[in-house]
């Protein structure tokens, strides 16, 4: 028996038992024993999820041995579901392959980002959602299954694990790739007037807006043919580690004791912004290292309501007297096939809100929530949020679909756990 605590450290629970199955019939016998004792089972993946998703208190499985590549073919590869992202992208790297979109945090398993629908950022490519081209699941009666097409790929593919426990994942792969980063400051009123060119005009956009000030880092990631120009260490561990993660978090520390001097540290960080270009592969370009520990709501709105939500959150942050030290911010997909992804139908604008880990602030969260739900917005299920079955069920056309498919698999909630109970609704 142990206790499972999350990245962020708002998580935790003592499952009845936690066990760490190395396969998938190991998995189908967890689901087979689950079901003979009465206990709900669960399969965790790196914690990296700020909501209780992956929490149970029955068996809890641990995918720390079911890892690797299992197979591989022309335009594809599957992994065992437990396998970190940076580890399958120095295997595609080997291969002279890679996944044209990806997020920025490679600490995640393959199965954690893809059911909780983890997305990136993209003019024309998806999140993992839709660079999954098969599935292999144990279901709720213990047997195992291989899902490529059809309602049962739609929804489970972004599912939060209430449909079954995904134990392999074949992923669609691109020739290895150079993206070049450009980095520089901007100011907020000039992206706001220019979002649609922003948006339009680069392969990937993300971008952060520094409370308090008019200041945005803007990174434009585009495909370049090489030959590549990557950072030189220093220029990547002072960029990487120290501006944004040893100075930030000593400057979020100062913040938290003299919460007044968030507003001159946001501008001071500002004006240390500077402008910066290389050329690197593309899965090192999309990562970012995050050692500072934070709290983080992110929703989903339609992307032509992007440029008014932000300013209303501007507004917001402006008159509510709050001092926000981390960043908020923006990426862009466009729309997607799973049924639970926050961009089904829609191309979408992803606002993340963040907060100090040791300075938690619901009442931003929820103000800010208040904000996006105005625009149906859809929250990310790894992601802090309130919203109820009743709300997401407003919001996602397929929704009603989803939750037909999860009584037919699983009747018995074999799965279930309390968040479930929320979002999805217990009848």
């Amino acid at each position: 028996m142990g206790t499972f605590i999350n990245w962020a450290r708002n998580q935790s629970i003592t499952p009845a038992e936690i066990r760490t199955p190395a396969s998938a019939a190991e998995v189908a016998q967890a689901v087979r024993d689950a079901a003979k004792t009465g206990r709900r089972v669960r399969m965790v993946g790196s914690g990296h999820s700020f909501t209780d998703a992956a929490l149970t208190d029955g068996i809890m499985l641990r995918p720390t041995a079911l890892t690797g590549v299992l197979a591989e073919g022309d335009g594809w590869v599957k992994v065992a579901a437990g396998t970190p992202i940076h580890v399958i992208n120095r295997e595609l790297d080997r291969r002279g392959r890679a996944i044209a979109n990806l997020g920025d945090i490679t600490a995640q398993t393959i199965s954690g980002a893809l059911l909780t629908g983890t997305h990136g950022t993209g003019r024309t490519e998806g999140g993992f959602a839709e660079q999954v081209i098969e599935l292999e699941m144990v279901l709720a009666d213990g047997t195992i299954t291989t899902v490529r097409e059809g309602d049962l790929f739609d929804a489970a593919r972004v599912s939060i694990g209430a449909l079954g426990i995904v134990t392999a994942v074949t992923i669609r792969t691109v020739p290895a790739f150079l993206l070049r980063c450009h980095r520089a400051p901007m100011r907020l009123s000039t992206v706001l007037e220019h979002l649609d060119e922003l948006t339009a005009g680069n392969d990937h956009l993300d971008f952060y807006w520094l409370p308090h000030t008019d200041t945005c880092l803007v990174k434009r990631y585009n495909r370049d043919p090489g030959p590549a120009r990557p950072p030189s260490a220093f220029h990547r561990w002072f960029e990487n580690e120290f501006l944004e993660n040893t100075l930030f978090g000593a400057a979020c520390a100062l913040g938290a004791r003299i919460p007044r001097a968030i507003p001159t540290i946001n501008g001071i960080s500002g004006r240390l912004l500077g402008t910066s270009e290389y050329v690197d592969a593309s899965y090192k370009v999309f990562a970012t290292v995050r050692r500072v520990r934070f709290l983080e709501m992110e929703y989903g709105i339609p992307r032509e309501h992007l440029g008014t939500a932000l300013r209303e959150l501007r507004d917001l942050i402006d008159r509510s007297g709050w001092r926000i030290s981390f960043p908020i911010e923006i990426r862009v997909t466009p729309p997607s096939t799973a049924w639970l992804s926050a961009a089904y139908g829609r191309p979408t604008a992803y606002i993340a809100c963040h907060v100090y880990q040791p300075t938690p602030n619901p009442e931003y969260f929820a103000a800010a929530e208040e904000i996006m739900t105005r625009y149906q917005g859809r929250p990310h299920w790894g992601k802090l949020h309130t919203r109820d079955a009743a709300y997401l069920a407003s919001v996602y056309p397929r929704f009603g679909d989803f939750r037909a498919l999860r009584d037919r698999l699983d009747p018995e909630r074999r799965f279930t756990n309390a968040y479930l109970d929320r979002v999805l609704g217990t009848a």
